[in-house]
């Protein structure tokens, strides 16, 4: 007899974001009329800058002649591609072999496939507050999960201890939820670490183009990382891809565990299990990586980074804590006293028509806080600051 995966039932009932929809639902069916300013989810609002979107119209009409149409492209992505993410890394002061780069469906996708390649008997490290998918992929695969605690003492930015057995360890920095970053002495303490114990860090970059600060936009700027860390990017919120899905990883060549060579793993998994990302979206990819394209979405940049200042201008103004709001899209909040993070939620929601994101949904750690995300419009932002002036008039 077949035997399911069983790890599915050890998930929570309903993914975060889901279970907030249901509930804005709810009381939208009770309050129709209401005028809800969605801070909640991070999706982007902004659209595809110009050069991207002629680039994707462009090769859409190229599939459909006899000279310049395209079937599979190439698994580990389109060569081009990988030419222009290893030159994106120069401004870094990075240097990549266009091989160590894999174009990929979006970073979602990748942190859950790229588990693949390690045993589901090693533990896995995650610092909370964190991403969900971080734990339930996890989970999904039978894997143990450390849970690491980031609070208000450490600034939401753990550094590693001599006690932890990870051998997988999740880093988020710009971080989702809390929009902490950390500087190149913290992540030169998790390398350190890493290559000490033989552990692989899985960093996930995906809101390092909101950086302005002196801080490292990549784990490769720290020395030791190409023996220890895989690094996952997306588009999704640097150019508004989310609804358009590309993304990349990179791999060294010179990471190796127990005998695997991980890059050409990863060339092997990927050849077996894709047949590429399409044509389409890594020609709109490419665009996003020109000259002209970096020019364009900087502006849709910009407009992120203002509304993440005037949240965080609003949020200190009604006397709430904050972290984040400045190298990356979140704005991190401390619920007021005596409020947890759902409760604090529901008064969002139903006094100010205001949804944003639960801390609790993020782990253990977020109990307490709750996060806002810049990524709606403008008009919306300066709307959301308006009503949330009133708070601290009670």
């Amino acid at each position: 007899m077949l035997k399911a995966n069983r790890h599915y039932l050890e998930l929570k009932d309903s993914y975060l974001f889901h279970g907030i929809k249901l509930k804005v639902n709810a009381y939208l069916k009770e309050h129709p009329n209401a005028e809800i300013l969605r801070l909640g989810i991070g999706d982007v609002t902004r659209p595809l800058c110009p050069a991207a979107v002629e680039a994707l119209e462009r090769a859409a009409r190229d599939q459909g002649t006899f000279d310049r149409f395209h079937g599979y492209m190439p698994e580990c992505g389109d060569p081009a591609l990988r030419e222009a993410i290893a030159k994106h890394y120069e401004k870094f002061g990075v240097k990549i072999d266009p091989e160590e780069a894999f174009v990929s469906s979006g970073a979602s996708d990748e942190l859950g496939d790229i588990l693949s390649l390690f045993d589901p008997a090693s533990p896995a490290l995650i610092m909370e507050p964190a991403y969900p998918a971080y734990v339930d992929a996890s989970v999904i695969m039978g894997r143990r999960v450390i849970h690491l605690a980031g609070n208000l003492e450490n600034g939401f930015l753990p550094l590693p201890g001599l006690d932890m057995e990870a051998d997988l360890i999740y880093l988020c920095s710009p971080n989702n939820p809390t929009g902490a970053t950390y500087d190149k002495a913290g992540l030169k303490a998790w390398v350190d670490y890493a290559n000490e114990r033989g552990a692989v860090i899985l960093f996930d970059a995906a809101y390092e183009a909101f950086i302005r600060d002196d801080l490292p936009h990549s784990i490769f700027q720290i020395p030791g990382a190409r023996t220890c860390a895989i690094e996952i990017c997306s588009l999704s919120k640097t150019a508004g891809f989310t609804g358009t899905r590309l993304g990349y990883t990179v791999i060294p060549k010179e990471l190796e565990r127990d005998g695997v060579n991980f890059n050409r793993a990863w060339v092997r998994d990927r050849t077996t299990r894709t047949n590429g990302v399409s044509y389409i979206l890594q020609q709109g990819g490419l665009a996003v990586f020109s000259p002209e394209g970096q020019k364009q979405l900087e502006d849709n940049l910009s407009v992120y980074r203002e509304n993440a200042r005037v949240l965080k201008e609003a949020l200190n103004g009604a006397g709430l804590w904050t972290c984040g709001g400045q190298n990356a899209p979140y704005v991190w909040a401390e619920c007021p006293e005596g409020v947890d993070s759902w409760r604090f939620f529901d008064i969002l929601l139903k006094d100010y028509q205001i949804v944003a994101t639960p801390g609790a949904g993020f782990g253990e750690s977020g109990e307490g806080y709750i996060r806002f995300s810049s990524f709606a419009s403008p008009e919306a932002v300066r709307e959301a600051a308006r009503r949330l002036a009133k708070l601290a008039k009670g």
